[in-house]
Parts: structure tokens; C-alpha cells; sequence
């Protein structure tokens, strides 16, 4: 969590009407161990070719060799890299986000304050290495599917507390200043970073 703590462990909450900075929670990608399988090919590869280079039957010269390594590398070790690097998930104070793709990006967000039931979803390799999938659902959009990801109980905590925390500021915004409090100024405008 990115947000200071007071006591009892809540985070501690802005001034009514006061504006509320969108702060990153965490920023991860799909488990790693999808990459296992390409990581072997990529190193039987690497095996092979210093095994084989100089000593191919005849008629087999040795750009033969490297051709079919590059190839073998590029489908198996390669492509399913840039596909798990390319999605991204995003959790912030206020929206949990999705990015997928390397060349052509597609993005997918869905907002704390209009709350979400979550569905996680544990298989048994899934136990194993601490990961699962949850799953988003707002009763409105497509589901939101955060896929394989690592720690996935913590995760799952920090997704809840930030849906109540959003639900008590916005509650708690909806209800009318008391007399004699001045409304907080609006936010200083200026460039800002956007996320992902």
C-alpha cells in the first residue's frame, strides 16, 4: 500500500471535499512460471547448437543451424515472452487497470467507487506457487479477468479495501458540508503523468 496508516490500521482519509490524489497501489504482471517451458526450449536450443556446430551430418551446413535455432527461438521463446510482458495490471487508489499488448495497445479499467464483486479462482499448480485468478465483476461490463497473478490473497485484500474505502469517500462527499465550513478549494491544475 502506497497510503500513510493511522490507527488501526485504516488509511487515513482526506478532508471532506477535499480533493484526493489517485495514488498507486501496486503494478504487476502474470505470474513468471508460464515462461518455464520457454526458458528450457531456450537453453536445449543454446545445447544443441553448440553441440551440433561443426559436426552436422553432410549436406547440412551450419547457417542451417542457426536458421532453425532463430526460428525455434522466435516461436517458442520469444513470442510468449512479449505476450506475457505485454499485459499489465494496474491498481491504483481509484481504478484497477488492464494493458495488453506490445505494438498495438488495448486498455481496460474498471473503478473502485462503483464497486465489484471478485471471484478468485485457485487451481492446484496455482496453490502451489501462491498465484490464482480473480476475476471483476460490476454487474454492468464485461468482467474484468486478472489472470495468473502472483500473491494473489494480497492482491485480493488490497482490491477490497480499496472498493470500501472508495465507497465511504464517495458516501461520505455525497453528504452535504456543515454550516459554517468553508468548501475546500479546487485542485491546483497542471500537467499530470498518465498511468500505464
Amino acid at each position: 500500500m502506497t497510503q500513510p496508516f493511522g490507527l488501526g490500521g485504516r488509511p487515513l482519509t482526506p478532508a471532506p471535499g477535499a480533493p484526493t490524489p489517485e495514488l498507486l497501489v501496486a503494478k504487476f504482471r502474470g505470474h513468471a512460471r508460464r515462461l518455464f517451458w520457454s526458458a528450457l526450449v531456450l537453453i536445449a536450443v543454446a545445447g544443441a547448437c553448440g553441440y551440433f556446430y561443426g559436426n552436422l551430418p553432410a549436406g547440412l551446413q551450419d547457417w542451417m543451424l542457426f536458421a532453425a535455432a532463430g526460428a525455434i527461438v522466435l516461436l517458442l521463446v520469444l513470442l510468449p515472452f512479449l505476450v506475457w510482458w505485454g499485459r499489465v495490471y494496474t491498481i491504483t487508489t481509484r481504478r484497477v487497470l488492464e494493458r495488453r499488448g506490445v505494438f498495438s495497445v488495448r486498455r481496460r479499467e474498471l473503478a473502485h467507487v462503483r464497486g465489484y464483486t471478485l471471484k478468485v479462482k485457485r487451481g492446484l499448480l496455482q496453490r502451489m506457487w501462491g498465484a490464482g485468478t480473480i476475476t471483476l465483476s460490476n454487474g454492468v461490463d464485461e468482467p474484468l479477468r486478472l489472470a495468473n497473478i502472483p500473491s494473489v490473497e494480497l492482491v485480493h485484500e488490497a482490491l477490497v479495501d480499496q472498493v470500501e474505502v472508495n465507497q465511504i469517500l464517495a458516501h461520505r462527499d455525497a453528504q452535504p458540508l456543515p454550516p459554517g465550513v468553508p468548501p475546500m478549494p479546487p485542485p491546483p491544475t497542471g500537467p499530470t503523468a498518465p498511468l500505464g
